[in-house]
């Protein structure tokens, strides 16, 4: 018990009133207000376990401790009851420290209303006169498909009359267009019967249910029949229907259509929030399909995220499934509801599925972040990077070096800088090799990082929060002495990266970490790495171009490297220049510097 809780004697006196039954607990602050909800197999465990603590894993649960006031709870005869009673007391009162699903949309039904000849309708308001509701549809084109196909399949009314047997019967209404442009058999008039009417609200009703197996299988028995009795008209209408029930499902299957009613349940999480897909597939079509948000509030597992989501999701659908499939073991009892954890197979597939949606609403809502915010998606970045680099602060100003030479010539060396995670090309910086003599890239290295930060602390320019090295555990180490040299190990936070397998290394540890192949992280010490390559081999190759050319036409008195340049470009070669005229040189370079290229050829032809 904490002993700095203020309404110690109170707690105390509840905790030994609480049974050892499953219910539901609330916490209350100071001035009454429910702080925390939470449910529990066995409510003495779970509800001292908050008190007996000393300490806390988590800060935030220390602090709900410390806020708690009074303790009510309330027994129910199973944990799936619990569960239940939690979830919706939850959504009333959306205690501060609970999670909270974040989906405040109305979502659409299809109504079936209670009423004589019962229309068909979308509805997003879900009153309680006695009629049957379908969904909540979280895609609305879904549910507008469905109830397209229903009309080109069946003649239903759409009028608002009160189509009682007696309004019937006293001829108070007419048939209207619809009945003419056969939309409508036109109960209105007595042509058709209530039970006509009746079994096209049952076959319907399968219909929404995704049931069409059913329905096929019903439709082709009444055609066959129809066929028999040589009602060859009826039976073809009969046949179209089933036509389009066929492709309508068609376009729905997308695994073994013997898996039968069953739900999909994945998650994907981070720090802050989990995200939850839930599939509803019925004889192997996706008939339902939403995925949910879940912002953490006490670090909890995935497992509590995703029981408090199916139990949410499976009442908020109204899903009576036998089967439910996820991707790990739950701890709570579903009482008849069976859980399969498949490794394989076309139920493994489903589960895929749904965790492919998962991660894209994720994405995609990471996305609409980062375009109302940017700057919070370069903070967020940054974290990650501190996060997955074992960094002490924000890596807001990275530098990366790369060294290029072909066998020993001309080396040099590049440096690029990244400052809040996107390249600041301006300081880039290229380095040509002054103390290093043949192909030593660790030598070269070492006087690379010992001149730029030699110059910086002189300079008293501010130092990066990161340095990165193009390498492994040589180019590394090579780079710590110029840093101890100059006093600044321990100061700047240093990696090396090696380029077979991404290994990133770190000081004094020769073994390597890896990133996950996918992480952000990754990506930007790839893209600087990169960078770093492409610029240096850029200056490595002007280098050599550079040097190429003074060996020859720079000998030449009064004439420079840019005359070179523009000879080289319009010619191509040295030998096209000595065979070209006179004139033609005039016109790239001018008479005088044409003259002085003429005579230097003309006194190399009589030397041979």
């Amino acid at each position: 018990m904490n002993p700095e809780h203020k309404f110690l004697v109170h707690i105390k006196s509840i905790l030994k009133t609480i049974p050892e039954k499953p219910g539901i607990y609330q916490y209350f602050d100071d001035k009454g207000t429910i702080i925390y909800i939470g449910k529990a197999k066995n409510l003495k465990k779970r509800v001292n376990s908050y008190f007996n603590k000393e300490t806390f894993e988590n800060g935030k649960i220390a602090v709900l401790v410390r806020k708690i006031a009074d303790i009510r709870f309330m027994i129910v005869d199973t944990e799936l009851d619990a569960l239940l009673l939690e979830n919706n007391l939850i959504k009333k009162y959306q205690p501060r420290y609970n999670v909270l699903l974040k989906d405040d949309k109305t979502y659409p039904w299809i109504c079936i209303k209670n009423e004589a000849f019962p229309r068909i309708f979308p509805t997003r308001n879900v009153i309680k006169d006695g009629s049957q509701y379908f969904g909540p549809y979280a895609s609305v084109r879904m549910m507008n498909t469905l109830l397209e196909l229903i009309r080109q399949l069946y003649q239903i009314r759409n009028c608002k009359l009160n189509l009682s047997d007696n309004n019937i019967k006293s001829g108070k209404y007419k048939v209207c267009l619809e009945y003419h442009i056969k939309n409508c058999k036109g109960p209105c008039e007595g042509h058709q019967t209530t039970e006509d009417y009746n079994q096209t609200i049952s076959e319907i009703k399968e219909i929404i249910k995704g049931n069409i197996s059913n329905v096929l299988k019903q439709l082709k028995d009444l055609m066959m029949n129809l066929a028999d009795n040589m009602e060859f008209e009826k039976a073809q209408l009969i046949k179209l229907k089933m036509e389009h029930l066929e492709n309508y499902k068609s376009k729905s299957t997308i695994v073994n259509p013997a898996i039968d009613n069953v739900d999909v349940f994945s998650i994907v999480t981070d720090e802050n929030a989990a995200f939850v897909n839930f599939l509803k597939v019925i004889d192997g079509a996706i008939v339902q399909t939403h995925t949910v948000e879940i912002k953490k509030k006490l670090d909890e597992t995935a497992e509590e995220l995703l029981t408090l989501a199916i139990v949410d999701l499976r009442q908020r659908f109204n899903s009576a499934s036998k089967e439910i499939i996820v991707p790990f073991a739950l701890d709570v009892d579903l009482q008849k509801t069976l859980v399969t954890i498949p490794q394989r197979g076309d139920k493994k597939q489903l589960l895929d599925l749904s965790e492919r949606n998962a991660k894209f609403y994720k994405l995609d809502k990471q996305k609409q972040k980062d375009l109302i915010d940017p700057e919070r998606h370069t903070k967020r970045i940054l974290n990650q990077m501190m996060k997955d680099l074992r960094l002490n602060e924000l890596p807001k100003h990275i530098e990366c070096f790369d060294n290029s030479n072909i066998q020993g010539a001309y080396p040099v060396a590049a440096m690029v800088v990244f400052k809040n995670a996107k390249a600041d090309k301006k300081e880039y910086r290229h380095f040509n090799i002054k103390t290093v003599e043949g192909p030593n890239d660790f030598a070269s290295m070492e006087e690379v990082i010992y001149r730029r930060y030699k110059r910086l602390t002189e300079e008293m320019q501010p130092l990066p929060q990161l340095i990165i090295v193009d390498g492994g555990k040589g180019q590394l180490s090579a780079a710590i002495k110029s840093l101890e040299k100059l006093d600044l190990r321990g100061k700047i936070s240093i990696i090396g990266i090696a380029k077979k397998l991404e290994e990133i290394y770190y000081p004094d540890d020769s073994i390597p970490m890896y990133l996950d192949k996918k992480s952000e992280t990754l990506k930007i010490i790839q893209q600087l790495r990169d960078d770093a390559h492409r610029f240096g081999i850029t200056h490595h190759r002007s280098k050599r171009s550079k040097a190429t050319i003074k060996s020859v036409l720079t000998e030449i008195d009064g004439i420079g490297y840019t005359t070179a340049q523009v000879l080289l470009r319009k010619f191509k070669s040295v030998k096209n220049i000595e065979k070209a005229g006179t004139e033609e040189i005039q016109k790239v370079i001018g008479k005088a510097k044409a003259e002085i290229i003429i005579n230097y050829f003309s006194k190399e032809k009589l030397k041979e």
